[in-house]
């Protein structure tokens, strides 16, 4: 039985008469990376911040640990961390100075803050830098000591607003690992326009628009059941075309039939293409078409992502 350790139910925000979050629910498992998604103006930050006590919804309510986040709790707000997409730091304190003084903000004794820096300067790679001055690191030892703030009171959830931002490949890994192995000790929620990134780490997905949830479940499942699908590209041994054909036997199992310009090989565009793989090969040969070599090229988060939100260009 999964354990739920934070949950919205039919949140509801306006501003100005503009609807930001229109009665959302989900519930976010105990030690999972759960990946919250949506195009500019959709409403995610908008939810982060009422889902982390900072801003109270219009209806509905917020749950932690199963009781009711008031605003202005401050007990419930410490068990959430957050780390902005925007670099968050004292440029002219070190970076272990300003980690203990923000574990003591959260009401941690000098000795536990300064353990608790301590342990996050080595696992994040900046034990070398203790005494030097934030404004001093390069771009990414600040995000990572922004995410290292985040954690030092020693949340049970953690937010995390494009972690990768910014970053070189090196210092990506890293941080993508890093987020991974918080799973085993955290809850985290990462948000993202990186549809590579949410596809990596995530064990769920969340995607909103125009402040509503359209879908929410892993994505591995929703490449399967959303989106345009799975591009299969089948050589044909007798070479035959016969466009009408091809789509009439496929008409029940593929989106989209089409042939290169050589007319050589067929492409078929299907959900869970793989699974259906031998139903499609089959139902060509039952047409009089000779299946030969086959190539696949998986759908992608982010073909699920513009199938649900479309390619309109947002602000």
């Amino acid at each position: 039985m999964t354990n739920i350790i934070l949950s919205a139910e039919g949140l509801s925000k306006r501003f100005n008469g503009l609807q930001a979050v229109k009665n959302l629910s989900l519930n976010v498992e105990e030690g999972e990376v759960f990946g919250f998604l949506g195009p500019n103006g959709a409403g995610k930050t908008t939810t982060i911040r009422m889902l982390t006590g900072l801003l109270r919804p219009d209806g509905g309510r917020v749950l932690l640990n199963g009781q009711v986040m008031q605003g202005g709790d401050a007990a419930a707000r410490a068990q959430v961390g957050v780390c902005p997409q925007e670099v968050v730091i004292w440029k002219k304190l070190t970076c272990l100075e300003q980690l203990v003084f923000t574990g003591q903000l959260y009401g941690l004794d000098g000795q536990t803050a300064r353990r608790n820096a301590l342990r996050l300067l080595d696992e994040l790679d900046l034990a070398e830098k203790r005494n030097s001055l934030s404004g001093t690191l390069s771009g990414g030892m600040q995000r990572r000591l922004n995410i290292a703030l985040a954690l030092v009171h020693d949340p049970r959830i953690v937010v995390l607003d494009e972690p990768e931002a910014g970053l070189d490949p090196q210092n990506r890994v890293g941080v993508r690992e890093y987020v991974q192995s918080l799973a085993h000790r955290k809850t985290d929620r990462l948000t993202t326009h990186n549809m590579d990134e949410a596809e990596r780490v995530a064990d769920r997905v969340a995607i909103i628009d125009h402040g509503e949830l359209l879908v929410l479940d892993t994505p591995e499942q929703l490449k399967r059941q959303v989106g345009e699908g799975d591009v299969l590209e089948i050589g044909l041994k007798n070479g035959r075309r016969d466009e009408e054909a091809a789509q009439a036997a496929l008409s029940s199992l593929a989106a989209n039939v089409q042939w290169d310009e050589a007319g050589a090989v067929l492409r078929v565009r299907a959900l869970d293409a793989v699974g259906r793989l031998a139903q499609i090969l089959g139902a060509l040969e039952a047409a009089g078409f000779q299946p030969g070599a086959v190539n696949i090229r998986a759908n992608t988060l982010e073909d699920v992502f513009i199938q649900l939100t479309g390619r309109r260009l947002r602000e």
